[in-house]
């Protein structure tokens, strides 16, 4: 009965993981069809390529600082707090260039 247990508890777990995966997933693509639905044909190419790269700069830096908030070791931290600091210089200079005219 035990190994039935966690079973499925382990199932409701993946399954839970996989939902949860699914769902961000479906906020993502509603989010992106929110913000160019309306304005996409006042939207450049380069303007389209710059928005997607500062997202997945984002969902790189939220990666980062979810996998530092665990990290336990000082050299990975360190390695993370590295790589923080470069995706938000980059995320900087990203929206310095797009304000230029």
């Amino acid at each position: 009965m035990l190994g039935t247990e966690r079973s499925a508890l382990w199932h409701t777990e993946i399954v839970a993981r996989g939902w949860e995966s699914k769902s961000v997933e479906g906020q993502i693509e509603l989010a992106r069809e929110k913000d160019t639905g309306a304005s996409a044909a006042q939207i450049t190419p380069e303007q389209r390529r710059r928005i997607r790269e500062r997202e997945d700069l984002e969902l790189s830096r939220n990666r980062i600082l979810r996998d530092l908030a665990r990290a336990t070791h000082p050299r990975y931290r360190e390695l993370l707090e590295a790589a923080l600091s470069h995706l938000n210089n980059k995320i900087a200079a990203l929206d310095q260039t797009g304000r230029e005219p």
